[in-house]
């Protein structure tokens, strides 16, 4: 399939022929706080990755890459908060958005896994059949595949749990401020023995921050 002309024309955007082959060490660039749970501290090209429990994490795998020159594509999120997004770190003049691919969802994301390096898709059901044709593809290309939710065979899977909110006084009043959470990570090879980490998600001001893991406290709120 030909990489359409609006993609193609878009600075920066290659076609399959002129991405790298993934090596190794061949990884994008994450936050400092998100690198503990991945093989190697960042994300490695062609490699499939399902993140569970916090849309919010998907976005924040983007902002290091996007910020140090990676193209990233964001499919089958309609309601995408693009000032969240901001927040957490993204270049939004380095993201291309698909809202609502429609029919023709695995068509328009062996496009972007064509032509970008990082690939956001969001809950979507693809059938197993399917999403092993697609994760051949990523690998073959060197991008990365981001799931909001399962993906088959995925190479490496995180689950965010343990969500406390902090910000609310003792009698129930005041703005919610940040949110800590766990995250872990579970995969394949080096990844087979899962990794955790605290953070704040959000942190203060929006941003990532790193967090202990509980050991709670102050006023909280679960949720």
């Amino acid at each position: 399939m030909a990489v359409p002309e609006a993609l193609t024309a878009i600075p920066g955007i290659r076609t399959a022929a002129q991405l790298r082959e993934p090596g190794d060490g061949d990884v994008l660039t994450v936050l400092p706080e998100l690198a503990g749970l991945l093989p190697g501290g960042g994300l490695r090209r062609g490699s499939t990755v399902a993140v569970r429990g916090a849309r919010s994490l998907v976005l924040a795998l983007l902002a290091a890459a996007t910020r140090n020159g990676s193209w990233a594509a964001v499919t089958g999120l309609p309601d995408l908060g693009l000032a969240a997004a901001a927040e957490l770190g993204v270049d939004l003049e380095r993201v291309a958005l698909v809202p609502d691919p429609g029919a023709e969802l695995v068509a328009v994301l062996s496009a972007l896994v064509d032509g970008f390096d990082l690939v956001v898709l969001g809950p979507a059901s693809v059938p197993p059949q399917t999403a092993r044709r697609l994760t051949d593809r990523v690998r073959n290309r060197g991008t990365v595949l981001l799931k909001a939710g399962a993906w088959p065979g995925a190479d490496l899977e995180l689950k965010v749990s343990g969500r406390r909110w902090h910000g609310l006084t003792p009698d129930g009043h005041g703005h919610l401020r940040t949110r800590d959470v766990v995250a872990t990570s579970r995969g394949r090879g080096a990844a087979a023995r899962p990794s955790s980490v605290g953070l704040q998600l959000p942190g203060p001001e929006g941003a990532v921050a790193g967090a202990g893991l509980p050991g709670r406290r102050l006023a909280e709120v679960a949720g």
